[in-house]
């Protein structure tokens, strides 16, 4: 799971820290909750165009409508643009985090139960228990 927020969005940053142009824009239209943020490029070969950022790992930027901000954007495929600041250093995600802390946790306990049961299984058996006892199923 950990992965599935992690890897997409950290493709995105690579692509644009490698071949992403940086361009001044102004934000059109804010989502309260946030479910998206538009932006007008202003100063780059894209200008006037409106597009919607593009969000990491499930965030956006924290932003009103009619701000400006510098954003980094794909030359091949303008859809795909980020704030410039979160190319440079990406913002920490809560939900990337607990799935990593999850998933070493579970790993962890994984591990503990292998040595555990080997360990277990190499142990002589005690001669005491090795005689059972029978059991009668029916009433004399």
């Amino acid at each position: 799971m950990a992965l599935v927020l992690w890897l997409p969005a950290q493709d995105l940053v690579d692509d644009l820290r490698s071949r992403g142009v940086s361009a001044a824009a102004t934000v059109t239209d804010v989502d309260s909750k946030p479910k998206y943020v538009k932006v007008r490029l202003v100063s780059s070969p894209e200008a006037g165009n409106e597009v919607k950022l593009s969000d990491y790992a499930g965030k956006y930027p924290a932003t009103h409508a009619g701000a400006s901000m510098i954003v980094t954007y794909d030359a091949k495929d303008p859809s795909r643009i980020l704030a410039r600041d979160w190319v440079r250093d990406p913002p920490v995600s809560l939900q990337t985090f607990l799935c990593w802390v999850l998933a070493f946790v579970f790993l962890g306990f994984g591990v503990a139960l292998i040595i555990r049961r080997s360990w277990v299984l190499r142990q002589p058996e005690d001669p005491s228990i090795s005689s059972p006892q029978e059991v009668r199923l029916t009433k004399p």
